[in-house]
């Protein structure tokens, strides 16, 4: 299964579209999967020229990757330069997710760039490829080449990703796998900021349990996910069981695609 596939979602009925997805290593759904999905049902119920800027999603139950996914959406306001939708996505089990986006139409306006990607990074050329999926390719940046200083939160966690294949022309169809590919990182940031996932592997293996809560996404310029880009997550908070993840993505030309934040249910199974 390629983008292609995983974004060509079914009509089942006035704004009600039906997804599948491939079976992942641990059983289940990703999360990256259903937001992607539901925001491509919402992007299928506004007019053409108008792209989505953000998103908001709910994580609500562990998907079954067995049975397909029904996306019910919403049309909540339509108004001339901007558009809102809610995407219910649900199963058998009930709903899964629930997401809320906001598209706009062009319009002018200035350009300005207030975060810059960090400098001197090695390139995925110089790294080891790393990924779960044969959608996209990964490239983790070793701890050693990621200084904490200047940056807001702890437990820095980067990577180069890109989606395989060729994407094509269609703007929606990267947003969409951008929004793929933006739940892989956030979950790592939460844990390298833990004190258990401070410990040596042999300690901490097996003593974490983590759940992502929510998901949040700003598009902030174009974007070709089949080219490499940097993301690049910190912690911002942890308490109550939920740490707080925000990330800056970056086109390799330093260009500030999109931002990230995700609240991460983190758990200490040796107390269960």
């Amino acid at each position: 299964m390629d983008a292609h596939e995983l974004f060509r979602l079914s009509p089942h009925g006035a704004d009600t579209f039906v997804g599948i997805g491939p079976q992942y290593p641990w059983g289940g759904l990703y999360g990256g999967q259903i937001v992607a999905q539901a925001l491509r049902a919402a992007a299928a119920t506004v007019d053409p020229d108008m792209a989505p800027h953000s998103l908001r999603a709910y994580f609500i139950r562990r998907g079954d990757h067995d049975e397909p996914v029904r996306y019910e959406v919403d049309r909540i306001r339509n108004g001339r330069s901007f558009a809102t939708r809610r995407v219910v996505a649900r199963q058998a089990v009930g709903a899964i997710l629930n997401l809320e986006a906001s598209f706009q139409r062009a319009e002018p306006s200035f350009d300005v760039e207030t975060v810059a990607m960090p400098l001197d990074l090695a390139s995925p050329e110089e790294l080891v490829h790393d990924s779960w999926s044969d959608l996209f390719d990964r490239c983790w940046i070793p701890s050693k080449f990621l200084p904490a200083d200047g940056r807001t939160g702890a437990g820095r966690s980067a990577a180069w990703l890109k989606a395989n294949g060729t994407l094509g022309d269609d703007p929606l169809l990267h947003l969409c796998t951008l929004a793929y590919l933006s739940d892989d990182l956030p979950t790592d940031a939460v844990v390298r900021a833990h004190p258990i996932g401070r410990e040596p592997e042999e300690l901490r293996h097996g003593a974490l349990f983590s759940a992502s809560l929510d998901h949040t996404m700003w598009f902030h310029r174009p974007v070709k996910a089949d080219e490499w880009h940097l993301h690049d997550f910190t912690c911002h908070s942890f308490v109550g069981g939920r740490g707080l993840s925000i990330g800056h993505v970056f086109a390799a030309d330093g260009t500030h695609v999109a931002t990230i934040a995700q609240e991460v249910l983190m758990r200490d199974n040796r107390s269960q």
